[in-house]
């Protein structure tokens, strides 16, 4: 086997991921070439790299989605190979046959590896030649799968042969439900994928979802690496995995181990790659799917074991053999790891794309954090909302919860909704500390997940945030000449009253002294004795009623004031203000119940209705995608369709009127 050397890189992706090829490729004093839409000109993986080659704007299929524009910039920059990272291109053979075809050395395994694995139900086919257990499941066109659906028991769940990432899968309970959501699970894929190809699978109820790491390189070596429990999902896609998982036993650990093992030298797997397994309640396994790339999970597995998988992965690609045997690799103590998404838990995780305006990572020993971010920056309706990932490691999974739980409290994201708090609450939850958790467990806990964050939220006494916000506002224009607050205001007068609003409280505040980092004040019948200690980048440490603590505070251009204590989150405004940046001639017009309004910044992908349809409560009447996530536009009430402003293919924000309805008599 030729063995060869690669001097130079190119990262077919963006955002975390290629943040992290690139550290390692620094590690390998290999030159690191990134490629990058418009949109993120300026980002984090652009600044890393060594050379950045700009795949001009326009859709997906147009920049990070393009093969044959990829693949001239490779040839431009002169990169002997390229790492595709995960998503968009990493499972594409397309792009491993162009590389092939230019003298290019592709860091993933082969296209015939690819292919097979690629389509689930190839797959599926493969791993029963392989020996391995399947759920049982139903294959064909849609019109085959209806008349074959009966045979399995229900639920079912619907998936796309081609599909991933939690994209294109549905449960579906009853069979009369089955027809449109075959349909709609098709367009899905199709959009997503490029194959509409679904199929039928029986649905374990309460599974686990746990995989094997698996390395294997061109010379018939395949090892694998543990597992990872991936069962804490929201829409089929993971938010917590840890490793090693505490549910298997040694004796399951081991089958599952050799299980990937197997499959892996029967397809001749040559990279790192993923075997996924469902696990029922009596640890009986299925082969699920196989992923021929890098995981967004791979963090956890490098935690435990020591091993570097993109550094393996490059060796690999260069011809080496495994640098590891079975017996070289251990577990070593415990590792979770926690995806940060754009998007709130309490609106049914709904995308959250916006701009940032404080962003503020924790730092701790055996702290990991994958993100792509070092400054404020926007959040993009047209990529994945995933904004980083944090990995703790403990000697004990108790030990690991913990840092992950305490760093999550210090992790503070201002302008756009996330699911910070809500992963703070899953840590602290008694069952999932007790590891009584499945694929469910979102379904079961989210409402009183979100009922703990509220009410710790309401534990706090309104004063706090509202101290810290006016010590800030006292401090913050230092270097632009304005001292403090009431200079701003414009005059002084002992006892002043202030008025203010916290999360739509209206308050008012009796100031009884203010100075440079000293506040005294009364509100609610609560005496206010507040002082500053320090201010850096909108992480205030503060004493307030002699208690010391962390606030981080900021604002955005619509005059709200962000506040940060203990992980919660209040907004709050100054009252009677005028705002520079807003037009108030048209702040409150066009929003009557008629006008139908983008819940995000998105796509518009189907309009279902036109000029003069009648309609009735919950009709579908348009479908915006952001963030990977298709949102239907419904109809509040019965109602004639009277304007349509947009059409398939617009791209729209929260504050784009999509149509507007009229009363049917």
């Amino acid at each position: 086997m030729i063995q060869h050397r690669i001097h130079k890189v190119l990262i077919a992706n963006r955002g975390e991921i290629a943040v992290r090829i690139i550290r390692t490729l620094r590690k390998l004093n290999i030159v690191s070439v990134v490629i990058f839409a418009e949109a993120d000109r300026h980002a984090l993986h652009v600044e890393m790299a060594h050379e950045a080659w700009s795949l001009g704007s326009g859709e997906l299929s147009d920049t990070y989605l393009n093969v044959e524009k990829i693949i001239g910039l490779a040839i431009q920059s002169k990169a002997d190979a390229i790492h595709p990272g995960y998503g968009f291109l990493s499972e594409n053979p397309v792009l491993v046959e162009a590389c092939k075809q230019n003298g290019i050395i592709f860091i993933g395994p082969d296209t015939d590896s690819m292919r097979l694995m690629g389509n689930k139900i190839a797959a599926r086919n493969f791993a029963i030649q392989s020996g391995l257990p399947v759920t049982q499941g139903v294959t064909g066109s849609i019109e085959e799968i209806l008349k074959s659906a009966h045979r399995l028991p229900f639920p079912v769940l619907v998936k796309a042969a081609a599909g991933g990432g939690g994209k294109g899968m549905r449960i579906v309970r009853e069979l009369d439900e089955l027809g449109p959501i075959l349909e709609a699970t098709s367009r899905e894929a199709k959009n997503y994928f490029g194959d509409g190809t679904v199929y039928l699978e029986q649905y374990i109820e309460e599974p686990r979802h746990i995989e094997v790491q698996v390395l294997g390189d061109k010379h018939g070596n395949v090892v694998h690496l543990f597992e990872r429990e991936c069962s804490i999902q929201r829409r089929y896609q993971k938010i917590i995995e840890e490793s090693p998982s505490p549910t298997l036993t040694h004796e399951v650990r081991q089958k599952m181990g050799e299980a990937a093992v197997k499959i892996c030298l029967d397809i001749g797997y040559q990279s790192a790659g993923t075997i996924e397994f469902l696990v029922d309640k009596n640890l009986h396994f299925y082969f699920l799917e196989m992923n021929t790339r890098i995981q967004v999970e791979h963090p956890v597995t490098e935690m435990v074991t020591g091993i570097d998988l993109i550094e393996e992965q490059i060796m690999i690609a260069r011809g080496f053999p495994l640098r590891m045997k079975q017996s070289d690799i251990v577990q070593t103590g415990h590792a979770v790891e926690c995806r940060i998404y754009a998007e709130d838990p309490s609106k049914g995780f709904l995308p959250s794309p916006g701009m940032m305006t404080l962003y503020h990572e924790p730092e701790s020993d055996q702290l990991r954090i994958d993100s792509a971010i070092n400054s404020l920056q926007e959040v993009h309706s047209f990529y994945d909302p995933m904004i980083s990932k944090l990995i703790a490691w403990g000697n004990t999974r108790e030990d690991a919860i913990a840092l992950a739980y305490q760093s999550l409290e210090k992790y503070v994201i201002h302008g756009i909704s996330t699911n910070i708090d809500y992963l703070r609450q899953m840590l602290a939850n008694r069952h999932y500390q007790e590891n009584q958790i499945s694929t469910r467990f979102c379904d079961d806990h989210t409402a009183g997940l979100i009922e703990k964050i509220e009410q710790d939220k309401a534990s706090i006494h309104v004063t706090y945030p509202v101290s810290a916000f006016l010590l800030f506002n006292l401090n913050k224009n230092k270097l632009s000449g304005v001292s403090n607050l009431w200079e701003e205001i414009g005059y002084w007068r002992h006892n002043m009253t202030l008025q203010l609003s916290c999360d739509e409280l209206p308050l008012s505040i009796e100031i009884h002294k203010a100075d440079t980092g000293v506040l005294e004040a009364s509100m609610l019948n609560t005496e206010i004795s507040a002082s500053l200690k320090s201010m850096n980048k909108g992480k205030l440490v503060v004493f307030i009623n002699g208690q010391l603590m962390d606030a981080f505070v900021s604002e955005n251009n619509e005059g709200d004031t962000f506040v940060t204590l203990s992980g919660s989150t209040f907004k709050l405004r100054r009252n009677g203000l005028l705002n520079q940046f807003l037009d108030y001639s048209e702040a409150d017009s066009g929003h009557d119940k008629g006008n139908l309004f983008a819940p995000m910044p998105g796509k518009v992908i189907k309009v279902n209705v036109k000029e003069g349809d009648k309609v009735v409560r919950g009709t579908i009447l348009m479908v915006v995608e952001a963030m990977k996530m298709e949102n239907n536009i419904v109809a509040p009430s019965p109602a004639i369709v009277e304007k349509i402003n947009v059409k398939e293919g617009d791209m729209v924000d929260s504050k784009t009127q999509l149509i507007h309805l009229s009363e049917n008599e």
